[in-house]
């Protein structure tokens, strides 16, 4: 009987350190997805223009005189071939900042709605507007303050700028050097200001069908929380010192499940000789 009580306490611990690495493990079964699946995996996205964006727009052409009533002197603080903007940078541009009707004040043309545009459209819509004056023009939008936040329980919480105006979820969660073992892999929050009007969504980062999600690409000013898990919030409730004693006999116990092991393995191995 006391053999049987030690193997049922041994097969409990077992099942009980099983769990934490399936808590942990991202995108699981993602070998097994359906066709269907992947093919909503596979989607496109571009970054709309949206109100208190601030952008930066360069016009140019091979003849560089016929450009210059539409590109503010302060641009040429800027070269094109950087691959990142300081905050320094910033300050240097001539930047247009889309208004809460979604317009900017644009040189020569006057006040042009961009606000739900692609940038790609917004440069199509002002080639359009600038090409009879001139013909060759080529026309440079991009967002400069395109930011998405993350906290909780991660490595690095802080707002990042985003470079390229492109990010997904597990971007963000590299960027911020990924999630703690303390985090809640499976329900992650997000917040989404949508003109005005707060939106929310949840991820599951254990579960391949994050990459079919619509809030996968994240937009300018998204925030991420990530909760901590059940243990995280269960030691919440004691002390530091309750916390060390609960580690003490959480390592006494997972002491004892490792001499049951081998003292069953001992009696089998007697029995059998």
């Amino acid at each position: 009987m006391r053999n049987k009580c030690i193997v049922f306490l041994c097969i409990l611990l077992s099942l009980a350190s099983c769990k934490v690495p399936k808590d942990v493990t991202y995108f699981q079964g993602i070998d097994d997805i359906s066709a269907e699946m992947f093919r909503k995996m596979n989607r496109t996205y571009s970054t709309r223009i949206c109100e208190d964006d601030l952008l930066t727009i360069n016009v140019s052409s091979w003849d560089p005189t016929t450009t210059i009533p539409y590109n503010p002197p302060a641009y040429s603080f800027y070269q094109q071939s950087d691959q990142q903007i300081s905050s320094a940078t910033i300050e240097n541009l001539f930047t247009y900042i889309v208004d809460k009707e979604g317009y900017i004040n644009f040189p020569v043309l006057g006040r042009i709605h961009l606000a739900g545009l692609s940038v790609h459209e917004a440069n199509a819509k002002l080639q359009g507007l600038i090409k009879d004056a001139v013909p060759d023009v080529l026309v440079n939008v991009q967002i400069v303050n395109f930011k998405v936040g993350i906290f909780g329980e991660v490595a690095r919480p802080n707002a990042y700028t985003i470079r390229n105006n492109r990010i997904s979820i597990l971007d963000l969660v590299v960027l911020a050097g990924d999630l703690t073992i303390n985090a809640n892999r499976k329900n992650l929050l997000l917040f989404r200001d949508n003109n005005g009007t707060y939106e929310f969504a949840r991820f599951d980062l254990t579960d391949p069908a994050i990459f079919s999600s619509p809030y996968f690409y994240l937009r300018q000013n998204d925030i991420i929380y990530v909760e901590p898990n059940a243990a995280k919030k269960k030691n919440a409730n004691y002390s530091a010192a309750q916390q060390y004693s609960l580690t003490i006999i959480s390592t006494i116990v997972s002491g004892i499940s490792v001499v049951s092991s081998t003292v069953i393995a001992i009696i089998a191995t007697t029995k059998k000789k």
